[in-house]
């Protein structure tokens, strides 16, 4: 920082100094990418049950009844193959087990816990529907709500969840004491799975108030409920959406009245960011209207949604302001990841076009979440490599980076819903995975980027995105903080020689991974080895300088700004 506010002073005065008097000094120049707060932390993905059982108290493993059809506990999904299992029932991960676990998150460099749903869910198996099968999807037949997001009663806690002593905002407030922010999943498109029971089921279908029955679907088809003459369907379409979930009417103003009040209920508990699930199956005037809400209670608040499509312009109006200005996690960039960094190992090139950094359709790519897989979707087929080297980009390029959990040991590794994708965890490999060499590189440069404003907020310049090597510039300088940092990438299996000049600014540039210091002079180069599925980080604390870097700052952030206003 000392060199930063040395640096600053410096342009100040020459900027002052003039014929022997002094003139007003210019305004200090403005290059970031984001200031949005949350872009200074990595976010870390757990569906709650599958994370640790930290307290068997709450596992409930007698509900549903002894019927087959019905218990919740352990439902193991038959016709794996040997020695590969999947479930579909609750499993015991609960919140003492997630902030038991705190510690262990916060030391790999996250700043965030993004968690599964906490509304109430049936207590039952799903009766109807289509039979959960190995590798099977959209199968919901024999299936729980242990991942959270069939709510029924979205002002009540889930009793899977909370430990005597330990509520949401205790929870919240244990994961602060570790550095942690909470960012909450919420829906508002769907409830619990509604019809095509074998005969009506408790809570299925229904929606409560605090225990208030509201609504109630009665296990019919949605073409045959009546809203206009029956009170209880009117927060339903009479159209079908997804499987057997109930689909909500998001023209009801009671139901917007309803999802603002849930949320800020859980606001008020402490979370600090909100995750949208489908998105994309609500229209954009509900979503406008919902984040104007939100914000008057909680002015800034972020949130980002899921619209699975990788169509950039299919999910980039979330993002426009009039439209509620709500971030999105980034598929189109991940169609490409799982390409570059999964078992093809495609060219780095494959990754430009998809980072939209000028005249793209996003409000702010910056702002965009960066995943490379989740729950929804199979697992990163990569080895142990190939890990490393996405978790390297991750942490190094523009975006708000995302890791499902258990990704620094690759954790089923490949493997699709109802194939393992969202096994348990548990305590044991949590403790193994300390040791991990994936851990272990996602470590070193999460720490990086936890320290480096330029790696959170940063302008991204581009040098060279080819084959197995990538270099590139994050450039930060806003309100007397100023950081040029030049990331060097190798996913090759031999190390790669580097030589930048490319608008490389003279300075001493110091090595965030290797340590030491490289001097760079006047119009030179600077020149390094970067061992095999490695990165090094090379940072100047200093404002830009060099003619032709700021004229491609000061273009960049243009069109930034401009696409940030952009209708």
């Amino acid at each position: 920082m000392r060199a930063v506010l040395l640096a600053a002073l410096s342009l100040a005065l020459a900027a002052c100094a003039h014929g022997g008097g002094m003139r007003e000094a210019a305004p200090p120049r403005d290059y970031y990418g984001t200031l949005e707060p949350m872009a200074g932390e990595a976010v870390y993905f757990v569906v709650t049950d599958r994370f640790v059982n930290g307290d068997t108290g709450n596992d409930q493993r007698e509900q549903g009844g002894p019927d087959p059809d019905t218990r919740s506990f352990d439902r193991p999904v038959p016709g794996g193959p040997p020695g590969e299992s999947d479930n579909i029932g609750y499993l015991g991960g609960d919140f003492k087990g997630l902030l038991d676990n705190a510690g262990y998150i916060r030391d790999m460099g996250f700043g965030a816990v993004w968690l599964t749903p906490i509304v109430d869910n049936p207590d039952q198996a799903f009766t109807g529907g289509d039979a959960v099968t190995w590798g099977g999807a959209f199968q919901d037949r024999g299936k729980t709500g242990y991942h959270g997001y069939w709510g029924v009663d979205f002002y009540r806690l889930d009793e899977h969840l909370p430990s005597p002593g330990l509520d949401f905002a205790g929870l919240n407030r244990g994961l602060k004491r570790h550095g942690l922010k909470t960012v909450l999943d919420i829906v508002a498109n769907h409830g619990s799975p509604s019809f095509t029971m074998r005969k009506p089921q408790p809570k299925y279908g229904r929606i409560y108030r605090d225990g208030v029955l509201i609504a109630d679907h009665q296990n019919l088809p949605p073409e045959k409920l009546d809203p206009a003459h029956n009170p209880l369907h009117r927060f339903f379409h009479a159209e079908r959406d997804l499987v057997q979930l109930s689909n909500i009417d998001d023209t009801n103003p009671a139901v917007l009245d309803y999802f603002v009040g849930a949320y800020s209920q859980w606001l008020d508990q402490g979370a600090d960011a909100l995750r949208i699930d489908t998105i994309r199956h609500m229209p954009l005037a509900f979503w406008q209207q919902f984040a104007a809400r939100m914000r008057a209670k909680r002015p800034g608040l972020f949130m980002f949604g899921e619209a699975f499509d990788y169509q950039a312009e299919n999910i980039a109006p979330f993002t426009w302001a009039e439209n509620g200005g709500v971030s999105v996690l980034d598929f189109p960039l991940k169609e490409r990841l799982a390409q570059v960094f999964g078992q093809s190992r495609a060219d780095y090139a494959r990754l430009d076009e998809r980072l939209y950094l000028q005249g793209g359709p996003y409000a702010n790519p910056y702002e965009l979440m960066t995943f490379y897989d989740n729950h929804d979707m199979p697992r990163l087929g990569a080895s142990d490599d190939g890990f490393i080297d996405v978790h390297n980009w991750l942490f190094t390029a523009r975006g708000i980076p995302v890791i499902y959990y258990g990704s620094e040991v690759g954790f089923e590794r490949g493997r699709a819903e109802h194939a393992g994708n969202r096994n348990y965890f548990g305590q044991q490999r949590v403790d193994a995975a300390r040791s991990h060499p994936i851990r272990a590189a996602l470590k070193r440069i999460a720490s990086v980027r936890r320290d480096s404003p330029a790696l959170q907020r940063g302008l991204q310049l581009n040098v060279s995105l080819q084959g197995d090597r990538a270099a590139f510039y994050r450039v930060y300088e806003h309100a007397g903080v100023a950081q040029i940092a030049l990331v060097l990438l190798n996913k090759g299996d031999a190390a790669a020689e580097f030589a930048v000049s490319e608008r490389l600014q003279a300075g001493r540039w110091r090595a965030a991974l290797g340590g030491g210091e490289v001097a760079v002079g006047e119009g030179g180069t600077l020149r390094a080895t970067v061992p095999a599925h490695g990165v090094e980080v090379y940072l100047l604390d200093a404002p830009a300088q060099r003619a032709d870097l700021v004229a491609a700052l000061d273009q960049a952030m243009a069109q930034a700004m401009a696409q940030a206003r952009k209708p």
